[in-house]
């Protein structure tokens, strides 16, 4: 098994750095106009999935050409950054956990979260029932897989607020992004998404009974439950051109269709999770709909208002970037962030014209679905 070298703040550092280019994301962003639109480009995370349904369904079913916007979506991956490829002026805005985008910030990315999408964490670390493995502080003398990347940081809080020195306590593993190395006992515990990886686990056959792993063969670390969660999928913009009334107007018309797209996979997740299928994504309808299902989780009910920010959930991930450190004694942030790091002010605009537009921006009535996962999520 491979021990490696995970990092913190010097991962994030990286994150400004790195190659972040496709084919697809050359050149300056266009900003002239389709049949009277006016272009727009965002960045995902990731590759196509449900966790981008929102913006999917805003394309899709014309919620952002009603605001005159011509949006073209960006397909994420391993080698994308997308807070870097906004910052470079080839995407008009971009999707990026907030830690990752702060560590960007502090090396000299522009950026700002003008939207936050996912109010809640969907970072699981997950073991087998039987390991002993119920709480952080059993980690201790364990093979410990993650993703790295930035995608390690509440891994580290949860340690270090369970006592544990990341450093000299575990057995840190670069995980896949998947979980084959928790099914074939490589590892002890692994990170998942309770979207997207978690599911994997329930897709999977269980050797010993010949079905598919039930969730009490299970046992999840939920950074929610203690208390290290951070702040995850928002919408950033470029901090100099939101100085121009021009972006800040084409700000508040691409929150307001976005929250409109989120509005509707609430509560349409078939629909939605048909539309992500037909985008192209490699995962099969019946994971999309669990995905779906969870990311919701994520984001509704909103008492505030989807997409506001909670300035006690943003202090809090401040709060952690600053002080948890990782095996070398790094931290993701060395100061607090300076400038506009957030604002509410373009959000608020947009929730009050989905409002008057008679869109549920709070989803107080919001109830999960229960999915049943098949065999290899088809």
């Amino acid at each position: 098994m491979r021990r490696v070298r995970l990092i913190g703040a010097v991962a994030a550092a990286g994150l400004v750095l790195a190659g972040c280019g496709t084919a697809d994301n050359t050149g300056s962003p266009s900003t002239t106009t389709s049949g009277g639109l006016t272009v727009v480009k965002l960045q995902l995370q990731w590759f196509y999935q449900a966790q981008f349904a929102g913006y999917i369904a805003a394309v899709d079913k014309g919620f952002y050409k009603e605001q005159g916007l011509d949006v073209q979506l960006l397909e994420g991956g391993v080698d994308i950054v997308p807070q870097t490829v906004l910052a470079q002026g080839k995407a008009d805005y971009a999707v990026a956990w907030v830690p990752k985008a702060l560590a960007s910030r502090e090396q000299g990315a522009g950026i700002t979260d003008v939207g936050q999408i996912f109010a809640r964490s969907g970072t699981y670390q997950v073991a087998f029932a039987d390991s002993g493995i119920k709480e952080p502080k059993d980690f201790k003398g364990k093979k410990v897989g993650n993703w790295g990347f930035g995608n390690e940081f509440e891994l580290f809080a949860g340690m270090t607020k369970a006592g544990l020195d990341p450093g000299k306590d575990v057995t840190l593993v670069q995980q896949q992004f998947d979980m084959q190395a928790l099914l074939k006992k490589e590892i002890d515990v692994a990170q998942a998404m309770s979207y997207n990886e978690y599911a994997q686990l329930l897709e999977a056959t269980n050797p010993a009974t010949g079905q598919l792993y039930k969730p009490e063969d299970f046992s999840i670390i939920d950074w929610k439950s203690v208390g290290t969660s951070m702040l995850q999928d928002a919408v950033w913009a470029n901090t100099d051109k939101l100085k121009d009334k021009a972006y800040q107007d084409q700000t508040v018309k691409f929150l307001t269709a976005t929250v409109k797209g989120w509005a509707y996979c609430r509560d349409k997740p078939e629909e939605c999770r048909d539309m992500v299928v037909a985008k192209g994504s490699k995962l099969g309808k019946t994971h999309q709909l669990w995905q779906m299902n969870e990311v919701n989780k994520l984001i509704w009910p909103s008492p505030l208002g989807v997409g506001l920010i909670s300035e006690g959930d943003w202090s809090r991930t401040v709060d952690i970037s600053l002080t948890t450190k990782n095996q070398t004694g790094d931290t993701v942030l060395k100061k607090k962030p300076e400038g506009l790091d957030h604002t509410n002010e373009y959000m608020q605009k947009a929730l009050d014209a989905a409002k008057a537009a008679g869109v549920d921006i709070n989803g107080t009535s919001f109830s999960p679905q229960t999915v049943t996962l098949t065999a290899g999520g088809a």
